[in-house]
């Protein structure tokens, strides 16, 4: 048995949960953001950073902290079939629903679109992710060392590729920083907190948290405080270097504009500046290395959500999971990056904040004895505003008006609640309520013991 670790020791971990994190999520998203914001990237860099790089950090404290088997466990604290939906649908966002679908349509726009003419590029999106989730099932089915080998060797091939393009950036910028978008001109900081959801990191983080927990385990530490400090210890080099490279690449992102525009999405904002910069030989470079970085993504996310619901239902094999997994991403894939990230947004809005109060309850459970009223309320509150904040982005995401019994309850909470139409109206009163059902808890808990 260990009392501590060494500094190599965090920093091996914290590559690895670097590694896990570090997906096509986290080079689109700051680069339409820089794209966006133009001279108000650093506002939104700023916003994005809470959301793409300290709450992944809160969520895998808060899974150490909390001292839960894996998120069902955690989640099952406001109720078992709560803990089982909730995690069935993170799983579902961070898998086959729309993180996974993503890492085919990245390695597309950024690898292979470049090179195809503009009327060919539904076709060529359907060959290429034909071959992507065919290599994935295959994989998956047969897991093999080879995919943690070339993970390892492509996750430092990344940084490396990004780190010089990075420094041409700065020493060279392809352009000037324009004027921000509309929506970036007086909101860039609220605009980039929101935008961060798109990553997924946060949810991710707490499912990643258990493997960075048994990672130190492993290593021969036992005591609950000591974990949880190797566990923020490794975590901070993981957001260290998640949060630099976002910062870059919103600046690469914002500096692209002059010469290139605004592009749909995040994904040929890289493929143009590494041609700017290198040649084809560059883009080449860079669409291989992010091509079999993806694959790599798209088999770790097909396997465990595979494995998730495997142990949900013992009867149906992993086999038939992972087939059933692989051809619904194929089929997500081809709707293309653009409405892939359009229609994830309802579903972030609904699903993050429950993840968010999640995590601060963990945190704060010692204070009101674990008391489950005290979970069912605040999860409780929350519910009820970010499921109308998904449906209002449904609505939005699908151009359509907003269902009629909604809009009294929309109308209502822009009425009464903070913070609302900047998308945090579930934030104050999930505040509220956890403290006053916290110390009506700890009231009730004081007048037993007095009796």
């Amino acid at each position: 048995m260990r009392e501590k670790l060494s500094f190599s020791n965090y920093a091996a971990i914290g590559v690895m949960l670097f590694a896990l994190f570090f997906g096509a999520g986290n080079l689109i998203f700051p680069a339409q953001l820089g794209q966006l914001a133009g001279a108000n990237v650093w506002q939104a860099v700023i916003g994005f950073l809470i959301t793409g790089v300290g709450l992944p950090l809160l969520g895998i404290l808060a899974m150490s902290f909390s001292g839960s088997k894996n998120l069902q466990d955690l989640a099952g604290r406001i109720h078992p079939i709560y803990g089982v939906m909730f995690t069935a649908l993170l799983y579902l966002t961070i898998g086959p629903f729309f993180a996974a679908p993503r890492t085919g349509t990245v390695a597309f726009d950024v690898g292979i679109s470049p090179f195809i003419s503009e009327g060919f590029q539904q076709g060529g999106l359907m060959i290429f992710t034909l071959v992507f989730f065919a290599i994935t099932l295959f994989f998956s089915l047969y897991p093999a060392k080879i995919v943690d080998y070339v993970g390892k060797i492509l996750a430092p091939g990344i940084v490396v590729l990004l780190v010089i393009l990075l420094a041409m950036v700065i020493f060279k910028p392809m352009g000037s920083l324009q004027t921000p978008q509309e929506a970036y001109a007086d909101g860039a900081f609220l605009n980039g907190f929101l935008e961060g959801y798109n990553t997924m990191d946060a949810l991710a983080s707490l499912v990643f948290g258990i493997i960075v927990i048994k990672a130190i385990r492993s290593l021969g530490i036992t005591s609950k405080r000591e974990i949880l400090r190797a566990t923020a210890r490794s975590g901070s080099v993981a957001i260290v270097l998640l949060g630099a490279i976002y910062v870059g690449i919103a600046y690469l992102g914002a500096t692209s504009t002059e010469i290139y525009g605004i592009f749909d999405n995040g994904g040929p904002v890289l493929s143009s500046a590494s041609t700017h910069y290198f040649g084809t030989f560059g883009l080449i470079l860079l669409a291989l290395v992010i091509t079999l970085a993806c694959l790599t993504t798209s088999i770790g996310l097909t396997t465990a959500c595979s494995e998730y619901f495997h142990s949900l239902f013992p009867r149906i094999s992993y086999k038939k999971f992972v087939v059933f997994f692989a051809v619904i991403t194929f089929v997500i894939a081809n709707f293309g990056l653009t409405n892939i990230i359009t229609y994830s947004i309802p579903v972030l809005m609904f699903l993050y904040p429950l993840a968010i109060v999640l995590m601060l309850l963990a945190f704060l459970s010692p204070l009101f004895y674990h008391g489950r009223s005290v979970y069912i309320s605040v999860i409780a509150v929350t519910f009820l505003i970010s499921s109308i904040d998904g449906l209002k982005s449904l609505c939005e995401s699908l151009g359509i008006p907003y269902f009629n019994w909604m809009i009294p309850i929309v109308s209502f909470y822009e009425t009464v609640l903070p913070l609302y139409n900047e998308g945090l109206g579930w934030l104050i009163p999930a505040c509220i309520v956890l403290i006053i059902t916290g110390i009506v808890l700890r009231l009730q808990k004081a007048s037993t013991v007095q009796a």
